[in-house]
C-alpha cells in the first residue's frame, strides 16, 4: 500500500511514495525541464529580482515582488522534479520480453461496444497526456489493460457505468 504525502508541485497535487516508472523519453524530458530551470530560468529571474531590489523600495516594487513570486515557483517545481526524478524508474518498452500481453510501454488499440477504436499508449504517471494517447498505468483504463492479451475483453468502471473494451492489437515501439 503506498503513502500519499504533498508534494510541492504548482497545483499541490498528492504524489505517491514509491518507484516512479516513466519512459525513457518521458524521463529525458523530465530532465531536459529541469535542467533547463536551473540553469538558463532560475538565474535570469535572480538577476530581475536583484535588478528590482536595487531600485530602492520593495514593497511598492512590482517587478521585485513579482519576481520573487516566480523564483518561488520555480524552486517549488526544481523540488517536486528532484523528487519525481530520484523515484524514477526508467522502463524502455523496445525491452520488452513479451509483446502478447499488455505491459508498461505499449500501444493498445481497443475497441468498444460501438465499433469505435482508442489508441492509448500505457505510460508513468508524469507523463500520461489523454489528448496525445499517453494514459497513465494507474488510469481506470491503464490499470485494467494491464496484463491484457489480444481479444481480450477490458472492463472500466467510469461515472457513466461500465463501459466494454476489445483489445484488437498491441505494439512496442
Amino acid at each position: 500500500m503506498s503513502q500519499l504525502t504533498n508534494s510541492d508541485d504548482d497545483d499541490d497535487k498528492p504524489v505517491k511514495v514509491g518507484p516512479n516508472y516513466m519512459t525513457p523519453n518521458g524521463f529525458a524530458t523530465m530532465v531536459a525541464e529541469r535542467d533547463h530551470l536551473r540553469r538558463v530560468e532560475r538565474p535570469k529571474v535572480v538577476n530581475e529580482v536583484a535588478d528590482a531590489a536595487a531600485m530602492g523600495d520593495r514593497s511598492e516594487n512590482a517587478e521585485y515582488i513579482y519576481g520573487k513570486r516566480r523564483l518561488r515557483e520555480i524552486d517549488r517545481r526544481l523540488r517536486f522534479l528532484d523528487q519525481r526524478l530520484d523515484r524514477a524508474v526508467v522502463v524502455d518498452p523496445k525491452q520488452a520480453a513479451r509483446t502478447d500481453q499488455v505491459f508498461f510501454g505499449a500501444t493498445v488499440t481497443a475497441e468498444d461496444d460501438d465499433g469505435n477504436q482508442r489508441t492509448w499508449t500505457v505510460v508513468g504517471e508524469d507523463e500520461a497526456d489523454l489528448s496525445a494517447g499517453r494514459i497513465s498505468h494507474r488510469s481506470p483504463v491503464g490499470a485494467a489493460l494491464l496484463g491484457k492479451r489480444q481479444d481480450d475483453e477490458v472492463r472500466v468502471q467510469t461515472p457513466s457505468g461500465v463501459k466494454c473494451y476489445y483489445v484488437i492489437r498491441i505494439a512496442y515501439s
